[in-house]
């Protein structure tokens, strides 16, 4: 009698049209199906190897926190995704250039301010606030050559400031800045699901941004598509995840 097929639902979740144009590339060359997922562009792909099976379901839901944590519960909660990851650009803040290839080891809301009420800023009363990568996807994304590790700070704006990128390097510590991982981090955390976010140096976080990352996005490149694509066959091939 032939062995049952493992199947690991994986949640993919991209902001931007463009971040999400090289995995669309890459699930058509697999095959797979399109849909409108809660107003949101999705699709649904698979990758097989011996007796596992990946069944990935991808959507592009928009920039910002909201957009991103949404989509990131409509997998977990209609899908039955078991894993989350999440591709993109981010702005460097301290130790990246651009083009860098990371992998975001932590994750914290930077624009989280309960200051004003006696709170350090960034932490939530009575939950946790600083979100880990899961060390097994982790591990799988620092074998692709060239990709580093980073602690990354998320808001719900495009930072272009000199003087809030330094105020986010001294108070969180953070190495490069996006407007979806942390919000992403939290659902994951909350709801007990391994997260990986892979990131794209596309600019300095400063004045020049703007341009910077325009000219990135424009690219569609498939380089962190690529970096995906290398997890996914770890996935496949490791004995025991979890």
């Amino acid at each position: 009698m032939d062995q049952a097929v493992e199947t690991i639902c994986i949640g993919a979740v991209f902001a931007d049209e463009m971040e999400y144009a090289p995995f669309l590339a890459y699930a058509q060359q697999l095959g797979c199906r399109t849909m409108d997922k809660r107003g949101n562009t999705a699709l649904v792909t698979q990758l097989s190897q011996g007796e596992r099976r990946l069944e990935i379901h991808a959507v592009q839901c928009g920039i910002g926190k909201v957009n991103a944590a949404s989509a990131a519960s409509f997998l977990i909660a209609d899908d039955g995704a078991q894993m989350i990851v999440n591709v993109g650009l981010s702005g460097a803040v301290a130790g990246f250039r651009r083009g860098d290839l990371v992998a975001g080891t932590t994750h914290v809301e930077c624009d989280f301010d309960l200051s004003a009420i006696g709170l350090p800023a960034g932490q939530k009363p009575g939950q946790e606030w600083l979100y880990h990568a899961d060390e097994t996807l982790l591990r799988f994304a620092l074998a692709h050559e060239g990709i580093k590790e980073g602690q990354l700070g998320t808001g719900d704006f495009f930072l272009t400031d000199p003087a809030t990128k330094q105020l986010y390097r001294e108070r969180f510590h953070i190495n490069a800045f996006d407007m979806e991982t942390a919000a992403i981090a939290s659902v994951c955390y909350k709801s007990g699901v391994p997260f990986l976010c892979l990131r794209k140096i596309s600019d300095d976080a400063d004045d020049a941004a703007v341009e910077q990352y325009r000219e990135m996005n424009d690219r569609a490149e498939d380089t962190l598509t690529n970096v995906l694509d290398g997890v996914f066959h770890r996935i496949l091939a490791e004995d025991s995840l979890w």
